[in-house]
């Protein structure tokens, strides 16, 4: 099982760096960066907030580590027209020398598309899209040329060079939404991603494996990660105060426990974000409490 880290987007970028190096350093796998450029609201009102754009961290990551994978969790394809996303990624895999994991969405966040002149539109608009941004991206990525007359998006013999060093490059679809989403991540992904407990994570499984043989596609070529808050500690005070908030919470132990029921569920990945984690120091503790004492469990 991997374990990648995912650092808030709200953090400086020396602290952002700094996590991520010493996670390489300890033994994590990857590292997922948000794709946002505002906190949420609850309507369309854009929001004050320090949030530093993905791919421009991705690509300092890039040359700033050496291992790990880098993926945004995930780009929604209504911030850029797709051919640049696929310009964008072919060259963040050269710098970090075939690192990348393109993770993509169909996109949500009402405020920042408001407040940026971005559409959205309805859910069938987003996920019609998304489908058609989609058949480009991975052809673009993976083929010489790429021709599409679409709705939504119009390429015609279309290059992207210098391509991506890995061949082909892995697409990570986002999202949990049953009819749509995860069918075309059935269709198209490389990896499949969405916020879970082990019991939807098991349930959500069920519905891509459908879709993967309705398809006629092995479901097992499909990596299934996913993430969700952690409250990890050895001071029972401490969290006892956390154990009503949902999320991953307990001892070295107990984490150990509820982690076993996501990979008995179907992870392959699970992703930390450094959301709940306070200060450096204690993001650092933290961090190494998980791979020293949670993670060995499943290697």
């Amino acid at each position: 099982m991997r374990f990648s880290i995912w650092p808030s987007p709200m953090r400086p970028w020396d602290e952002i760096v700094e996590l991520t190096q010493h996670c390489e350093q300890t033994g994590w796998d990857g590292v997922y960066f948000a794709d946002h450029f505002m906190p949420n609201a609850a309507d369309t009102t854009p929001l004050d907030g320090d949030t530093l754009e993905c791919w421009s961290v991705l690509a300092g990551l890039s040359a700033a580590t050496s291992r790990l994978r880098l993926a945004p969790l995930v780009t929604s394809v209504t911030y850029r027209h797709p051919a640049v996303l696929a310009n964008i990624a072919a060259a963040v895999d050269n710098i970090s020398h075939g690192r990348l994991l393109l993770g993509i969405g169909a996109g949500w966040q009402e405020n920042e598309h408001a407040a940026y002149g971005l559409e959205l539109g309805s859910v069938k608009e987003r996920l019609d899209r998304f489908e058609e941004a989609t058949q480009i991206l991975v052809s673009l990525l993976r083929e010489q040329r790429t021709t599409l007359d679409g709705k939504y998006f119009q390429v015609k013999d279309a290059p992207n060079q210098p391509p991506p060093v890995q061949q082909p490059i892995p697409i990570l679809i986002g999202g949990g939404g049953e009819k749509r989403t995860m069918r075309i991540a059935a269709r198209y992904a490389d990896e499949w991603n969405s916020w879970t407990d082990p019991a939807t994570l098991a349930h959500k499984v069920g519905v891509l494996h459908k879709h993967c043989a309705d398809l006629g596609r092995d479901p097992s070529d499909i990596k299934v990660s996913t993430q969700a808050l952690l409250y990890l500690g050895t001071d029972e005070s401490w969290l006892a105060s956390k154990r009503e908030t949902g999320g991953v919470v307990g001892t070295p132990n107990e984490v150990v426990d509820i982690i076993g029921q996501y990979a008995k569920a179907g992870a392959d990945e699970f992703i930390v974000p450094d959301f709940t984690m306070g200060s450096m120091p204690r993001r650092k503790e933290t961090c190494d409490l998980f791979i020293e004492q949670v993670a060995p469990a499943f290697r």
